[in-house]
C-alpha cells in the first residue's frame, strides 16, 4: 500500500511535479512515425504531461515539434497549413519553421521587424524504432539512445497504440505483473507440453501450468529486472521455468519473449488521468508485420480503434465483453490480449487508490516498481539526477528479457542482458 502523498509521487506528471521532471530528462517516445509520415501532410496535436504540442513534417521531410498554441493571439497550430517549409497559422497567417522561427507575418505592415523579435518554443526531435522522440527537458537534450527494441535500422518492429484513460503507473504495473497472465490471458497464453514459450497465429504458448511463481527482483542503474520462477510441465523436479522481465524506466518494459519474437510495451503519459499504450513486437524469426500484430491483439485502427486511437470497447460498453464466450470456455470473454489488460486498469479508476489494497507475494515486483519509482521521484524533488541517466547505465540496446527452461541450479541473475545491479531484493 502507498499514502497518497507516496501516490502522488507516483502517479502525478503534470506541471512541476517530480515524477514529470524525471519523464522529461529522458527521449520520450511522443508518437508513430506513421502519424506524421506525409511531407506537408497534417500536422498532429501530441499531449505529454499536460503540454500540449504540434507536430508536422515539413517540405524537405524535416520534423517539428513546437508548442500548440500560436504566440500572436493564441489560436492553435493544429489546424494550421503545412507547406513550403513551414506551419502557418490559420487566423493570422503568421508562420513557423520546425525550430520556431517566424518567418512570415503577412497580417503586418510591410516592412515590419516583428517577426525578428518573435519565437515559438521548438522541441528536439528525433525518428528511431517507429516512434517520434521528443525532448522536453531544459538546456541541451543527452546524446540519443536507439532504444532496447529498435538495436538497429534492419530489426523489424511492430506496434499497435491505443490511448487509455488511466494513470500511467497501474499500465506499467500492468505490464511488470507476471502473475496475473495466468488468470487475465490463460485463454490466450495457453499451457503446452514445449521446451520454450511459442506463438501460434492467434494465441501464445507456454511451458507450464503454474499460476503461483516465485518472484525475485533486483534494482539496477537503469530500472530494475525480476524473474518469476514456475514449475515447467516436464522436469519439475530439477529446472525451474524462468520469465524475466525488465523494466527500463520511465517508459519502457520488455516482456519475457517466445520462441518467435520479442515482446515490449512502451507507456507515455498524456496527463495524471490519460496515458498511451504501445504494444510491441520486435526482432526474432518470425515477428508478425504491424497489420498482422494489430489484428492479433485486436488493435486495428477503424475496427477496433478510433480514429484518435481510442478503443471502441470502453467502460460504456463493457468493452465488448461476451458471456456467451465465457460460458462456452472463454476466460474474460474479452477479445485480445490488451483489451483484457485495458480492461482492468480502467476499472481501477483514472488513478488507482493505492491505500486500499491487499497486496500478497505474487506482488513483489509491483512494490518493486513503486518503492523504486516514488524513491527516485523524491531524489529528483532534491535535485539529484533522474533515473536511468547516469553514466554507469549500461547501453540500452544491451538490456534486454529473457525466458527458457534452465536447471535449478543456474543463477536467473546471469540470464538475459543488461545486468548492472544497483542491489538486490528477494522474497
Amino acid at each position: 500500500m502507498l499514502t497518497k502523498k507516496e501516490n502522488d509521487l507516483l502517479t502525478r506528471v503534470e506541471g512541476d511535479a517530480p515524477m514529470g521532471r524525471l519523464m522529461q530528462a529522458h527521449w520520450i517516445p511522443a508518437l508513430l512515425g506513421e502519424e506524421v509520415s506525409e511531407p506537408d501532410g497534417k500536422p498532429k496535436r501530441v499531449r505529454l504531461m499536460g503540454r500540449n504540442l504540434v507536430v508536422f513534417r515539413d517540405s524537405e521531410d524535416r520534423l517539428g515539434a513546437l508548442d500548440e498554441l500560436c504566440p500572436h493571439r493564441r489560436a492553435s497550430l493544429v489546424y494550421g497549413r503545412n507547406e513550403d517549409c513551414g506551419l502557418r497559422c490559420l487566423y493570422h497567417g503568421w508562420k513557423f519553421d520546425v525550430d520556431g522561427n517566424c518567418i512570415e507575418t503577412p497580417s503586418e505592415p510591410p516592412g515590419s521587424k516583428l517577426m525578428e523579435k518573435v519565437k515559438q518554443r521548438a522541441y528536439p526531435v528525433r525518428e528511431c524504432g517507429g516512434f517520434v522522440w521528443i525532448y522536453l527537458g531544459e538546456g541541451e537534450p543527452p546524446e540519443f539512445e536507439r532504444p532496447p527494441f529498435s538495436p538497429d535500422d534492419d530489426t523489424p518492429v511492430s506496434i499497435l497504440k491505443i490511448r487509455v484513460p488511466a494513470n500511467w503507473a497501474q499500465i506499467m504495473e500492468g505490464q511488470i505483473d507476471s502473475a496475473h497472465s495466468s488468470s487475465l490471458h490463460s485463454s490466450d497464453m495457453v499451457p503446452a507440453r514445449i521446451s520454450s514459450a511459442g506463438a501460434e497465429s492467434d494465441r501464445w504458448l507456454r511451458p507450464s501450468t503454474d499460476k503461483s511463481p516465485r518472484m525475485v527482483t533486483e534494482v539496477t542503474s537503469y530500472g530494475f529486472r525480476y524473474a518469476a520462477l514456475r514449475r515447467p510441465i516436464k522436469n519439475a523436479a530439477k529446472q525451474d521455468y524462468v520469465r524475466i522481465t525488465v523494466y527500463v524506466a520511465p517508459f519502457v518494459a520488455l516482456i519475457p519473449p517466445n520462441s518467435s519474437y520479442n515482446v515490449a510495451a512502451v507507456i507515455v503519459p498524456e496527463d495524471d488521468h490519460n496515458s498511451l499504450f504501445h504494444f510491441i513486437a520486435w526482432g526474432g524469426e518470425e515477428c508478425p508485420d504491424t497489420a498482422t500484430w494489430r489484428d492479433f491483439c485486436r488493435a486495428v485502427p477503424g475496427v477496433d480503434l478510433n480514429e484518435d486511437f481510442t478503443s471502441r470497447r470502453h467502460a460504456g460498453n463493457d468493452f465488448g465483453q461476451d458471456r456467451e464466450a465465457m460460458k462456452a470456455g472463454n476466460y474474460t470473454g474479452i477479445p485480445g490480449i490488451p483489451n483484457q489488460d485495458i480492461a482492468m486498469w480502467c476499472s481501477m479508476g483514472s488513478i488507482e487508490d493505492r491505500s486500499q489494497e491487499t497486496l500478497g507475494a505474487s506482488d513483489i515486483a509491483i512494490v518493486e516498481f513503486r518503492r523504486l519509482m516514488v524513491d527516485a521521484a523524491a531524489a529528483v524533488a532534491d535535485g539529484k539526477p533522474a533515473l536511468g541517466t547516469s553514466p554507469d547505465r549500461p547501453p540500452l540496446v544491451s538490456i534486454a528479457s529473457y525466458q527458457g527452461i534452465v536447471d535449478k541450479t543456474e543463477d536467473w541473475r546471469s540470464l538475459g542482458g543488461g545486468m548492472a545491479p544497483a542491489a538486490t531484493a528477494t522474497g
